[in-house]
């Protein structure tokens, strides 16, 4: 097992692992590249160790190794079948497993042949793909992993949160680090906007040059090995054009928390003359648009949120939105700028929600919208995201569509610039930066 280094631990995905140890579905860690599901596989073979399990019944591979490139499923069946020599219960982690063809054939002997606990990375949505995850029977949990929280990043940069008093009687938070040197959340926040999540930025430090030399590592592996590779491998080749994919890519990213079509994406990719416009040849160009971002979307870089009618409680088709899955990654696209703002805001809103567990759906009430609807089993939460609450203006514009919904259910605006007042008519106004934190 490699510890060359100490891993920080990230508490939440480790004890969703631990609460699964010992029992039947295989444990599926899916993310983008190097979000930090391999170091994740680390951590839980050291809880393992120090909970007692012998290292011989920890069998980790690691399929980025050369070690094990050729190696196909039934080589992979007999490498495991060679170590496993005790009824003792072996526990089998495999990262970036999608590496393997028909993996899940190995997958399922192992749960029948052994007395085994098998824990499994992917960093595609088509290793869970319904015509792979039927060979598991729903036996899987999957536990989905993001780059770092702004809690993580502050942690990971050697941080810690403290609180004091301010002369007025106000409690406020800032963050100190080993050397006791004291820095406002609000200059930590900025880095986080700018570099993003990616555990590795920690590793290389908040300098600019070494931060994009290590995105660009994330975006050539997603978009060359990930998307490119694998479409070449694969049956009924759609995603072919590396160039047109990189324009696809790059308007996602500019269009952030922007309504958005297939037909939008389209005329503006064949207006700039990107691509040619194939309805004439019958293949229409939404056509190929839907198998571009399908394909971004299994990698993770980008997530789709679709509307929902409050009023008329159902789901619409038409004018979702698309969420990049890191700032960083988005600021090492389209170099540093600070024009809109609020969609970045939104954008680390959003991913928020999901590290929470909550499913995100844009609202649409009459004419208006509300930012997020955020539901689980328990809770529903309407949420707006602006810069400011101090300018009248945007004050109204904000607090509108959650005055027009006609429900009890908790209402919030979350703000970088807060007013006097933190409540408006039940409707809560939030600092983000605490909410991040709370």
């Amino acid at each position: 097992m490699n510890r060359k280094k100490q891993l920080k631990v990230r508490h939440k995905y480790l004890e969703q692992l631990i609460a699964f140890k010992d029992t039947e579905p295989v444990k599926v860690i899916t993310g983008i590249r190097r979000c930090g599901k391999s170091s994740l596989m680390l951590l839980m073979q050291e809880y393992l160790i120090r909970q007692g399990i012998p290292e011989e019944q920890i069998i980790a591979i690691n399929f980025e190794s050369l070690t094990f490139q050729e190696m196909t499923y039934k080589d992979l069946y007999n490498y495991v079948k060679n170590k496993v020599t005790t009824e003792n219960t072996y526990y089998l982690f495999f990262d970036e497993l999608q590496k393997i063809d028909q993996w899940e054939l190995a997958i399922n002997s192992f749960r029948v042949d052994f007395n085994c606990d098998i824990y499994i990375t992917g960093s595609n949505s088509y290793l869970l793909s319904s015509e792979y995850s039927t060979y598991l029977s729903g036996r899987y949990v999957e536990i989905k992993m993001y780059p770092l929280s702004f809690s993580e990043f502050i942690d990971f940069h050697g941080y810690q949160v403290t609180e004091y008093k301010t002369p007025m009687g106000h409690v406020k938070k800032r963050a100190v680090n080993e050397q006791q040197d004291i820095v406002e959340l609000s200059d930590l926040f900025d880095a986080y906007m700018r570099y993003g999540g990616m555990p590795g930025i920690a590793d290389v430090g908040l300098e600019q040059d070494k931060a994009f030399i290590l995105l660009d590592g994330v975006y050539s592996t997603v978009v060359v090995r990930d998307i490119l590779e694998r479409e070449r491998n694969r049956k009924g080749r759609q995603v072919t054009d590396a160039e047109l994919l990189r324009k696809i890519i790059l308007f996602l990213a500019d269009n952030i928390g922007n309504t958005t079509s297939f037909n939008s994406i389209s005329n503006t990719l064949v207006s700039e003359q990107m691509i040619v416009n194939r309805e004439k040849q019958g293949k229409p160009a939404n056509q190929t648009i839907a198998a571009y971002i399908g394909a971004l979307k299994e990698t993770y870089l980008f997530y789709d949120v679709k509307r929902f009618d409050i009023k008329g409680k159902e789901y619409l088709r038409t004018l979702g939105k698309y969420y990049i899955v890191d700032m960083g990654l988005r600021n090492y696209l389209l170099g540093i700028r600070d024009r809109d703002r609020g969609h970045a805001l939104e954008n680390v809103v959003y991913l928020e929600l999901l590290r929470r567990g909550y499913d995100v759906a844009i609202g649409k009430v009459d004419t208006l919208e509300v930012d997020f609807i955020a539901t689980t089993a328990t809770e529903k939460l309407y949420i707006q995201v602006t810069e400011t609450m101090k300018d009248e203006i945007v004050r109204q514009r904000e607090l509108k569509p959650l005055q027009k919904i006609p429900n009890n259910y908790k209402k919030i605006v979350l703000s970088m610039d807060l007013a006097l007042d933190d409540e408006y008519d039940g409707i809560h106004v939030v600092s983000i930066v605490d909410w991040l934190l709370s």
